[in-house]
């Protein structure tokens, strides 16, 4: 099959292009979720399998750490052998570890099937987003990348809310036996419902994969280990310092490969380096900020981990609502004003909720901050993956979803772990008045962060000139043909 004939397989069948928008929605949606969802269930799961802090943080961390380390060389596996059989695999691998959690008889165990659904989701995830800019027509992918981005955001965001409601409820096995179910049901969907796409046919990149995997794992290691442990840890510093060295390693090797996992040259692209500095401080930001106030929630104002999630829903449900809007407003007057509209909301919800928080407040007076940081979240989400996507070439697609991925993944680890420490230095749980000391300057630190994001998407081009640097930078008439129509 023909380079482009790839990226046009069902482009041209609109029942193609809904199951397409159907089966990568969910598999996102699952990919997604479990980033947060064990969080508000560690108590229960502590209950009934011990093992102490540490052990707890490592049912967090073990799926966010190959998760984020993984995403790129899972991509390029999909480039290389097939995008639609690769999902197929990374979807087939999550299912089997989610059920292997289910059934964990101890911490250990927990933890090693955790690891393991991290490496499905790194698969899985990235190749959503090719699979589906392969099936949709150019002219409808803003309003399909809208709910592909809405299910996404809802997924991160209202991971506490459903690990919380069917702890409560049922047991925090169904956290993970919920995703069984959808995987079986996806897999023969996917076999017959996707077509089959691939990148350039390059051989795989074992250098680069090597150091983009070990530089990753050493600098996300050290974030989430850094908090407990302590920044100047002799595993977190070299965590850090090796992480770094392997990562420079990778950018001076990939600027010099010839078939590189991650060509530097992309990061010339404005459009591509904006919208990815954007993504990183977007989630740094947004992931810092759940994952303290869902604790303010349950901790200081006393609702259970169902209530809270319930009071948070005008902040994590409103992507539902607005991104699919987002996505056709993208379309029509482009990504960047979008996006960057977006995230000062969601930097102006933030400060709002940092000037409000109190041991007692009401929940009249939190309302408009969750609900300006719900419609910010939701107009970034939906124009950011399209701006994104448009901003490479079609064989390069799964590339750079892998590498935005990365960064996002990256950027939640590095909220979690500044955020705490900004909290553990300025408060602490010791009583409500403590966790609001801490919680505070924690909220200011998310806010600056996400307008800087902010910042960063105005250097995305215009449409114009966008369209232009796509047709200059195409190698072939074919790609200058595909380029400006996936913006």
């Amino acid at each position: 099959m023909s380079h482009r004939t790839d990226h046009n397989a069902g482009a041209t069948n609109p029942r193609g292009a809904v199951w397409a928008l159907v089966i990568t929605s969910i598999a996102g949606f699952m990919a997604a979720l479990d980033n947060l969802v064990v969080t508000t269930a560690l108590p229960s799961i502590r209950a009934d399998l011990g093992g102490g802090l540490h052990d707890l943080e490592w049912t967090v961390s073990a799926y966010t750490l190959t998760f984020a380390v993984l995403l790129m060389f899972g991509a390029a596996l999909g480039d290389r052998f097939g995008r639609r059989r690769l999902f197929l695999v990374g979807i087939t691998i999550f299912t089997a570890a989610s059920a292997g959690a289910a059934l964990a008889p101890g911490i250990d165990s927990l933890i090693a099937a955790r690891a393991v659904q991290g490496v499905g989701a790194a698969i899985m995830m990235p190749l959503t987003l090719t699979l589906l800019t392969a099936a949709v027509p150019a002219a409808r992918r803003g309003m399909a990348f809208g709910i592909w981005g809405a299910v996404n955001g809802l997924a991160v965001a209202s991971g506490p809310l459903i690990g919380g409601s069917l702890t409560e409820h049922i047991s925090w096995q169904w956290i993970f036996w919920l995703n069984v179910p959808l995987g079986i049901a996806l897999l023969p969907l996917a076999r017959l419902r996707l077509a089959e796409s691939h990148g350039t046919g390059a051989p795989l990149d074992i250098p680069g994969t090597l150091l983009a995997s070990g530089g990753l794992f050493g600098i996300v290691y050290g974030l989430v280990r850094g908090p407990s442990d302590g920044w100047t840890g002799r595993l977190v510093l070299t965590g850090l310092f090796a992480g770094g060295a392997l990562l420079a390693g990778f950018i001076l090797y990939s600027t010099r490969a010839r078939n590189p996992m991650l060509p530097m040259r992309l990061f010339r692209s404005r459009a591509f380096a904006g919208i990815n500095a954007a993504s990183l401080l977007m989630f740094l930001g947004m992931f810092g900020s759940i994952f303290l106030l869902s604790q303010y929630m349950q901790g200081v104002l006393g609702y259970s981990p169902t209530e809270a999630g319930l009071r948070m829903l005008p902040w994590t449900g409103m992507p539902m609502l607005v991104a699919p809007v987002a996505g056709i407003l993208a379309d029509r007057i482009g990504g960047r004003p979008v996006v960057a509209t977006g995230l000062f909301l969601q930097a102006a919800g933030l400060a709002y909720m940092a000037s409000v928080v109190t041991v007692d407040v009401s929940y009249a007076a939190q309302l408009p901050g969750l609900i300006i940081s719900g419609v910010g979240m939701a107009l970034f989400f939906a124009p950011a993956s399209h701006l994104v996507m448009s901003s490479v070439r079609p064989a390069e697609q799964g590339i750079a979803s892998g590498a935005n991925n990365a960064l996002r993944e990256v950027g939640g680890a590095l909220g979690i772990a500044i955020m705490g420490s900004i909290f553990a230095a300025q408060g602490g749980y010791e009583t409500g008045q403590t966790f609001v000391d801490g919680l505070r300057p924690a909220l200011v630190t998310g806010a600056a962060v996400v307008a800087l994001a902010g910042a960063a998407a105005l250097f995305v081009p215009g449409r114009r000139h966008a369209v232009e640097a796509a047709a200059d930078e195409a190698g072939s008439p074919a790609e200058r043909e595909l380029q400006p129509a996936s913006r």
